[in-house]
């Protein structure tokens, strides 16, 4: 088996593709140990004591490295726990079923709650942000999740290396809040959440 690497827009994270689905749906994201342990791979990571972040998405691991960690030490260790993972076939998460994979509940909270009268504007938000949006933040190992739509506001959380990207804000702002305003007028605004 063989995982090729490839950098992100954030320079302290690096997206490892194991050439298999790593989720069947969505991703999900562990932040500090403690939450690392609902997952045997997450938790190995994390125990390697220079990592502040894991990324699952469909078909990658985005790992990110603490400040002042050099990936050129780190990256064959990650390499080594990615390759034992996946060439054992271990669960992905602690009581996984047979295949391997218990997806969890979607961890997205919300920041505001939605007004049912404006349901056909958040469907178009959500479309465009599963559509659009999505494939292309996980090109650079990262997701965003939809968190609410009030007053013309979209609140947007990002994850992976897109959560800790300097061009985060950018992204938000520049190319996200054009193609939403630009698609569903009563689009005003995006934040991050």
């Amino acid at each position: 088996m063989y995982i090729e690497t490839e950098t992100t827009p954030n320079p302290a994270t690096l997206k490892f593709l194991p050439g298999r689905e790593v989720m069947p749906a969505g991703t999900r994201e562990f932040t500090s140990h403690e939450d690392a342990e609902a997952s045997p791979l997450a938790e190995a990571l994390f125990a390697l004591g220079d990592v502040t972040g894991v990324l699952f998405g469909g078909s990658f691991v985005a790992v990110t490295a603490a400040p002042g960690v050099a990936w050129a030490e780190l990256k064959p260790m990650v390499v080594s726990i990615l390759l034992d993972h996946f060439v054992s076939e271990a669960p992905l998460f602690a009581g996984g079923d047979a295949s391997g994979f218990a997806v969890p509940a979607d961890d997205a909270d919300t920041v505001v709650d939605d007004d049912p009268a404006d349901a056909d504007v958040i469907d178009q938000i959500k479309d465009l942000i599963e559509t659009r949006v999505r494939p292309a933040v996980a090109n650079d190992g990262g997701d965003i999740v939809y968190r609410g739509f009030r007053e013309g506001v979209v609140y947007l959380a990002m994850k992976g290396a897109c959560s800790g990207c300097p061009s985060s804000t950018a992204t938000l702002k520049n190319g996200i809040e054009t193609l939403l305003k630009h698609y569903v007028p009563e689009v005003t605004e995006v934040r991050a959440a």
